[in-house]
């Protein structure tokens, strides 16, 4: 039976659904010693497959941790139990500040605008000063009162991120976000991404397939596979990364061979 450190309430409205996603409030009733997040003998499945297996993770306060890993190998999963959408697990998850989350999907509310996204759910004095605080940051204040649709793939995610910033989060989690974006959007996200870290320096956790995008942002690379975490790099190479340095060539060469791509496809 999964046990939960932070227990989550399940939402009974579109509204709080909408609350999960953006935040999952903390209730730090115990706390997992220095780390940001704590995961001990987590294990999912889904029918008679198992997904993941007691499986152990520590993220420390403003680490930038990177998961990559094949399709179904538990990535999502994993992000979406520290996020509280899912208790249905076993092993205990403990997580003693607040979370947001940033999807694949920017999720905004479609009616209303972008400012309203941001602020959605925010429950502190001055919200819609706030909120425009950190579309300021994402490089979005101009575009505070358009409608969502209105907005590009990389503007409608600078909007996600702001909506997830704008909590102030211990632990970010960030589920693939930038897949959807063509190569100089994306180029463009990991650079602000790498900047709001700096400047707010929550703990993230980055779920992603690729391999250069995991090498370009953390300070930590693991590796699922067979229901654990494989493999666990560290980055030793100072932020911003040639593609081409030595050592994230060698560690790039591992991480793909980790996740059993032929060396001769590597390059």
């Amino acid at each position: 039976m999964a046990q939960r450190i932070r227990p989550v309430t399940g939402p009974e409205t579109e509204r709080a659904r909408l609350d999960v996603a953006l935040q999952v409030p903390a209730v730090p009733v115990v706390h997992a010693g220095d780390a940001a997040a704590s995961v001990r003998g987590f294990t999912k499945s889904f029918g008679h497959r198992v997904v993941l297996h007691q499986l152990d993770l520590d993220i420390a306060p403003g680490e930038f941790v990177a998961m990559i890993g094949r399709s179904g190998s538990g990535k999502s999963t994993l992000l979406r139990a520290l996020a509280g959408l899912d208790r249905d697990f076993g092993g205990t998850l403990a997580v003693p500040g607040s979370v947001a989350v940033a999807f694949q999907e920017p999720r905004l509310v479609p009616w209303k605008k972008v400012l309203a996204n941001v602020s959605l759910g925010l429950r502190v004095p001055g919200a819609s000063s706030v909120a425009r605080q950190a579309l300021a940051e994402v490089g979005l204040t101009e575009l505070a009162a358009a409608w969502p649709l209105t907005l590009s793939g990389g503007e409608a995610q600078r909007a996600s991120l702001a909506r997830a910033l704008v909590r102030e989060p211990s632990l970010l989690l960030l589920d693939e976000p930038f897949s959807a974006l063509d190569a100089l959007t994306r180029m463009a996200m990991h650079r602000l991404v790498l900047s709001l870290w700096t400047q707010h320096k929550p703990a993230v956790l980055l779920v992603t397939h690729d391999v250069d995008e995991a090498l370009a942002l953390a300070d930590r690379v693991l590796v699922l596979g067979d229901g654990r975490i494989a493999h666990s790099a560290r980055i030793p190479v100072d932020r911003p990364r040639d593609r081409d340095h030595p050592e994230l060539v060698a560690l790039r060469l591992r991480l793909l061979t980790e996740l059993g791509v032929p060396a001769e496809s590597a390059f």
